[in-house]
C-alpha cells in the first residue's frame, strides 16, 4: 500500500484540483482563443539549460506561428562521443551469432555517476549504452567547440549550439516525441516534474526527447491538442527533409572558409526555409527511429499520432515511428470495467475528477465517453490494428484506469503486435512522473524498464536487447 505521505499528499492534491477544475467550468473562456496557453500559472517551471553540466542539454523552441505550440528539447551528453563500430546500420548479410553475442559484451560502458548511488543495479542500465570507454574530459571538450573553438567556450558551462566542426564525430541519436500528462488542463512541457522525467529518459534511453508543449483546455478543446501532436511530427519531418537538403548543398558547417558557390547555395536553400533547421536536430537526430511516449492523457495523444503517422505511410518520410510507450493511458468509456467500479475513488485521480477533466476537453456537443479519443475499443476508431507499432503500456494496480489500458494491449495482441503491458504493484496512477513520486525506486525502476524494451526497436542491433 501507499505510504502514509503518500496518502495525505494525495487528498491534498484532490481537493486543491477539485477546486481549480469547479472554477474552470463555473468561468469558462468567454471566447476560444486558438492561440492558446501551454501552461498554468501556478505550475512550478524549469529553467532551460543549453549545456551539459547535469548530462542533458535542454532549448526550448516555438514551433508555430499561430498556436502557442512549443517543445523543449532534451539533448543527452552521449551526442557528443564518437560512433561506435558497431552503431552503424546493419548490412544486408546477416552477422553469424556468436559475433552478434560477443558484440553485445564488448566495450565498457558508460557510467552515469550522477544515478550510480540510486541504482543498485547499474549494469543492466549500462549495458544497453554505447560501448567503449569514455572518452577524456579534454578531447570532448576539445572535438567540439571547446577550449580550442572560436569562441573559447567550454560545453559543460556554456550553451551547446549544435555544430560539429567534424562530420565524423556527428553521432546521431533516435527522437522521442513526449507528451505530458495533467488531464487535458494542466501540467507542461517545461514543468519541474516534466523536465526531470525527460532527462531521466533521456540519459536511459539515449534518445532526443521532444517534449510537446500542446495547448490546454477549456482554452481549446478537442481536437487542438491532437492537432499539436500531429504538428509537431510533421514538423520534424520538415526538419529532417531541410536538414538534408542544407547538407546536400553544403551548408551548415562551422569553418570560416566558404566558396562563392556555396554563398550561392545558402541563398537559394533559404529561400526554401533551409535556414530555419534546428541545429541540434540536425547534428544529432534520426527521425527514423522515432518513438511516442505519452503520459495519462498524453498517451491519448501518443496513440492517435501513431495512428496518423501509419495512415500517412511514405509522406512522413524520412520520420518513421518505430514504437510508442502509453503510460497510464487516460481511458474511459461508457460500460465500466471492474478497476473503474473497484478504485473509483483512487489516490490522486479519481473518476469523478476525470469525468470533470473530460467535460473541460470534449465540446458540449461531443461530450461521449465512448468519444473515440477517450475509448480505445470502440469500433473503427482508427487504422487496422494490426498496422499499430510496437505498444508498451504502463499500468498502475491502484489506478481504476488500468483495466481499459489492458484491454486494448490484448487487442493489439490478438493481431500480432508487440504490446507487453508492465503493471506495478501498490502503485497509483503516475507514479513514475509525479512530482512527490519522481525520486522513488519504483519510478526509477519503471524509467530503465522502458527504456530496455524501447532499445529494442531503436538500436541498430535490435531484438539481442530482450531478455
Amino acid at each position: 500500500m501507499p505510504t502514509v505521505a503518500v496518502k495525505l499528499y494525495s487528498v491534498f492534491f484532490k481537493l486543491l484540483l477539485k477546486h481549480r477544475l469547479q472554477n474552470r467550468i463555473q468561468s469558462p473562456p468567454e471566447e476560444a482563443n486558438p492561440f492558446g496557453v501551454t501552461s498554468r500559472p501556478e505550475e512550478s517551471v524549469a529553467a532551460v539549460n543549453p549545456s551539459f553540466a547535469d548530462g542533458v542539454a535542454t532549448k526550448d523552441i516555438h514551433i508555430d506561428p499561430f498556436t502557442s505550440l512549443t517543445i523543449r528539447i532534451f539533448l543527452p551528453e552521449s551526442a557528443l562521443t564518437p560512433p561506435e563500430p558497431d552503431s552503424k546500420p546493419p548490412s544486408k548479410t546477416k552477422p553469424r551469432l556468436t559475433s552478434r553475442i560477443s558484440d553485445l559484451y564488448s566495450g565498457s560502458s558508460q557510467v552515469d555517476l550522477a544515478n550510480h548511488k540510486s541504482n543498485p543495479y547499474p549494469s543492466r542500465r549500462n549495458s544497453y549504452a554505447p560501448g567503449g570507454a569514455p572518452p577524456r574530459e579534454e578531447t570532448r571538450r576539445n572535438s567540439y567547440g571547446g577550449s580550442h573553438d572560436r569562441e573559447g567556450l567550454n560545453l559543460m558551462t556554456a550553451g551547446y549550439k549544435g555544430y560539429s566542426p567534424s562530420l565524423a564525430n556527428r553521432r546521431k541519436l533516435p527522437v522521442m516525441l513526449q507528451f505530458h500528462g495533467g488531464g487535458w488542463v494542466s501540467g507542461s512541457s517545461d514543468s519541474v516534474a516534466n523536465d526531470f522525467f525527460c532527462r531521466r529518459i533521456a540519459k536511459l534511453c539515449d534518445v532526443i526527447v521532444l517534449a510537446v508543449g500542446y495547448r490546454l483546455a477549456p482554452e481549446n478543446r478537442y481536437p487542438a491538442a491532437f492537432e499539436d501532436g500531429l504538428k509537431v511530427l510533421n514538423w520534424l519531418a520538415k526538419q529532417a527533409n531541410l536538414a538534408e537538403c542544407s547538407k546536400s548543398m553544403g551548408i551548415g558547417r562551422v569553418s570560416g572558409i566558404e566558396s562563392k558557390k556555396s554563398d550561392a547555395h545558402r541563398h537559394i536553400v533559404d529561400t526554401f526555409g533551409a535556414s530555419m533547421v534546428e541545429p541540434w536536430l540536425a547534428s544529432h537526430g534520426d527521425p527514423s527511429r522515432c518513438v511516442l511516449l505519452g503520459l495519462s492523457c498524453g498517451a491519448n495523444i501518443a496513440d492517435y499520432v501513431a495512428q496518423k503517422a501509419v495512415e500517412a505511410g511514405k509522406l512522413l518520410d524520412p520520420v518513421k515511428v518505430v514504437a510508442q510507450v502509453l503510460m497510464y493511458p487516460f481511458f474511459i468509456g461508457s460500460a465500466p470495467t471492474r478497476s473503474e467500479i473497484k478504485l473509483a475513488n483512487s489516490y490522486f485521480y479519481d473518476k469523478a475528477m476525470c469525468m470533470l477533466t473530460w467535460k473541460l476537453f470534449l465540446p458540449e456537443e461531443e461530450f461521449d465517453l465512448d468519444h473515440p479519443v477517450a475509448n480505445p475499443l470502440v469500433p473503427g476508431r482508427g487504422p487496422p490494428l494490426k498496422l499499430m507499432p510496437p505498444t508498451l503500456t504502463v499500468v498502475a494496480e491502484l489506478d481504476w484506469m488500468r483495466d481499459r489500458a489492458i484491454a486494448y494491449s490484448e487487442e493489439l495482441r490478438k493481431v500480432n503486435v508487440d504490446a507487453p503491458v508492465y503493471e506495478y504493484k501498490d502503485a497509483v496512477h503516475e507514479f513514475a512522473t509525479l512530482d512527490m513520486l519522481l525520486k522513488t525506486p519504483q519510478a526509477q525502476a519503471c524509467a530503465e524498464d522502458i527504456a530496455i524494451w524501447v532499445k529494442k526497436y531503436i538500436s541498430f542491433r535490435g531484438h539481442e536487447f530482450s531478455y
